[in-house]
């Protein structure tokens, strides 16, 4: 089977990577603006890099019409901090580069594509204490603005043309590496800021619950979407989480001061931010991608999660510097 993978020098989409060519798919191009290999580190060299730019047609165009994938893992983009701060570039890479992604996917016939999206589609007006997948989504941020488009813009091509378009609404997602500012990346700084022996503060209330998921378990559970029979396929965008009930920030601060020693953390609240995360954030209920295609996470708790983010600093520094 052949893959592409916009955003795949990424956080979340080095992991796909990786997981992809543990499951014996050799053939993966990687698509990105960004020409750093780090992330990808050892499966650089088993996968065909392209420099490219989801806001260009023509850059997008090729690199499809190039790899002529069977299926397209999109996963480029623009986080929430950014998105904020710039929108005509987000607007650019995030709603425009998924219409270039589907229209190419449309004029050479990939028969289907993944898309990662995220509980930041949701915001306003939430009447719910549980958000789900029938919740009604009226984001908050850009970032959500450009996200809503892309899963019904996903939605038309697959009623219009029959392309096979499947999403997934991540939570806050936590791994070693993370370098974008997004409001919930607190989470995974607090741990890799400690492990290299520097304080942190965290810019939330100590009681904050945020819905997080390890990144391993991010890559698995669009990986698991892809290959799920499509007669299994209902709803077309998910929701999906790891450990029930959410963690609040404190309860995180506490296990990583006891996994590393002499971790200094520390809390002042960021006001702005705050209000947003309070608008936007609740617990989710992910039972349609678990009845649907059996979603289940592997890491369903913070202990697991810290464990391995830790395991992974150690075992694979050079990725992280």
């Amino acid at each position: 089977m052949k893959v592409l993978v916009t955003g795949g020098t990424g956080f979340l989409g080095a992991e796909v990577v990786r997981q992809l060519l543990a499951k014996g798919n050799p053939e993966i191009d990687v698509f990105d603006i960004n020409p750093s290999k780090k992330l990808l580190d050892e499966a650089a060299s088993r996968v065909t890099v392209t420099r490219g730019d989801l806001g260009n047609f023509s850059h997008v165009l090729s690199i499809v019409k190039k790899s002529a994938p069977d299926v397209i893992y999109h996963l480029g983009g623009m986080l929430s901090s950014p998105s904020d701060e710039d929108p005509q570039a987000a607007f650019r890479v995030n709603a425009m580069g998924t219409y270039h992604v589907l229209e190419a996917t449309r004029l050479y016939d990939v028969p289907k594509v993944l898309f990662s999206s995220t509980i930041g589609t949701y915001g306003r007006d939430i009447r719910e204490d549980v958000i789900d997948d029938y919740t009604v989504q009226r984001p908050l941020l850009f970032y959500g603005c450009t996200k809503v488009f892309s899963e019904l813009l996903g939605l038309f091509y697959k009623r219009k043309y029959s392309i096979d378009f499947r999403g997934i609404r991540y939570p806050s997602l936590i791994g070693p590496g993370v370098k974008t500012p997004a409001i919930a990346q607190y989470n995974a700084w607090v741990i890799e800021e400690c492990f290299k022996g520097r304080p942190y503060t965290i810019y939330v209330r100590p009681d904050f619950r945020m819905p997080i998921m390890y990144v391993k378990d991010a890559a698995r559970a669009i990986i698991d979407l892809a290959e799920a029979s499509a007669d299994k396929i209902k709803m077309g965008n998910y929701l999906v989480c790891s450990q029930k009930p959410d963690s609040s920030a404190e309860e995180l601060a506490e296990i990583v001061r006891r996994k590393i020693p002499g971790a200094l953390v520390d809390f002042k609240v960021n006001q702005d931010l705050q209000r947003v995360v309070d608008t936007i954030v609740r617990p989710l209920d992910d039972r349609i991608a678990r009845e649907e295609w059996g979603w289940a996470p592997e890491y369903d708790s913070l202990e697991k999660m810290v464990d391995d983010f830790i395991l992974e600093l150690k075992k694979n520094p050079h990725r992280y510097t």
